[in-house]
C-alpha cells in the first residue's frame, strides 16, 4: 500500500509537472508560445487564454487585412492569404458587442488588423527599426498577444469608410488619438470609434487612433502560432 501510495504521487507530479511546463526564453528573455501543444495547456491553466476566430463571433465584420497584401507601410506581403483574423476570446466578444450596436446606425468594423506572429513583428522590426512606427520585438506588442486590434468604422449603405482624418498606419501628428485640431465631423467619427471601444473595454493608443488593446496586457502570453495552427486550434 504504502508503494502505491507514494507511485500514485509520483505520476501526479509528472502529470503537473508537464502541464505546467516552463516556455523557454528566446534572446530578449521573452517566453513565447510557439507550440499548439503549449497553447493548449495555457488555455488549460487559463481560460482567458483562448484565442477564437472573430468572425465566429461577428461574422458581419469586414475585413481589409493589410499584412496579406503589399498594401501597409513596409510595402510586402507578411500574412498568408486569410479568410478570418484571431483575438482572444474576451477581445471578440467585446468586438462583437461593438458590433451590434453599430448595426443599429448602418455602420459597420472594417478590420485591418488583429493576432500578429511575434516573427512578424521581428520582421517588421528588421525593415522599420523605429518604435514610432513598428513595436520592438525586444517587448513583442499587443498584436502577438491576441488582445489589439486595428480598425475603422464604415457606412453599411455606401460600403465607405467614415473620415477618420487619417487612414491606417499614418505616422503624423494628425494620426495620434488626442490630435484634436481637425474638422467637428471627423472629430465626432474618432470619438463614436474611441466611445464604442471603451464601452466594451478597450483602450485606444495615443499615437494610432485606429489601435485598441485590452487593459493588463502582461497577463496573456506572447505567441508566435502561424495562422494555420490557429485555424486548426479554432475549430468548433
Amino acid at each position: 500500500m504504502k508503494y502505491r501510495l507514494i507511485l500514485l504521487a509520483t505520476l501526479f507530479l509528472i502529470g503537473s509537472c508537464s502541464q505546467s511546463r516552463q516556455l523557454p526564453k528566446n534572446a530578449y528573455g521573452l517566453k513565447i508560445i510557439e507550440t499548439k501543444a503549449d497553447y493548449n495547456i495555457a488555455v488549460k491553466d487559463s481560460g482567458e487564454m483562448e484565442m477564437v476566430d472573430v468572425k465566429s463571433f461577428a461574422s458581419d465584420i469586414k475585413l481589409d487585412l493589410r499584412y496579406t497584401t503589399d498594401n501597409n507601410f513596409v510595402g510586402k506581403k507578411l500574412y498568408p492569404s486569410l479568410s478570418t483574423t484571431y483575438l482572444r476570446k474576451s477581445a471578440a466578444e467585446g468586438l462583437a458587442a461593438v458590433q451590434l450596436k453599430l448595426k443599429t446606425k448602418n455602420l459597420s468594423l472594417k478590420i485591418w488588423d488583429a493576432y500578429r506572429p511575434y516573427a512578424v513583428t521581428e520582421e517588421m522590426w528588421k525593415i522599420v527599426p523605429d518604435s514610432r512606427y513598428a513595436a520592438n520585438p525586444q517587448f513583442g506588442s499587443g498584436h502577438n498577444r491576441g488582445i489589439s486590434v486595428d480598425l475603422t468604422i464604415i457606412n453599411t449603405v455606401t460600403g465607405k469608410e467614415l473620415d477618420m482624418g487619417t487612414g491606417f498606419d499614418n505616422f503624423s501628428d494628425t494620426a495620434h488619438s488626442t490630435y484634436t485640431n481637425l474638422p467637428k465631423e471627423i472629430l465626432a467619427n474618432r470619438t463614436l470609434l474611441k466611445n464604442m471601444m471603451e464601452q466594451e473595454g478597450f483602450i485606444v493608443l495615443d499615437t494610432e487612433w485606429w489601435h485598441f488593446y485590452l487593459p493588463d496586457s502582461k497577463k496573456y502570453t506572447l505567441m508566435n502560432l502561424s495562422f494555420k495552427q490557429l485555424k486548426e486550434l479554432t475549430k468548433q
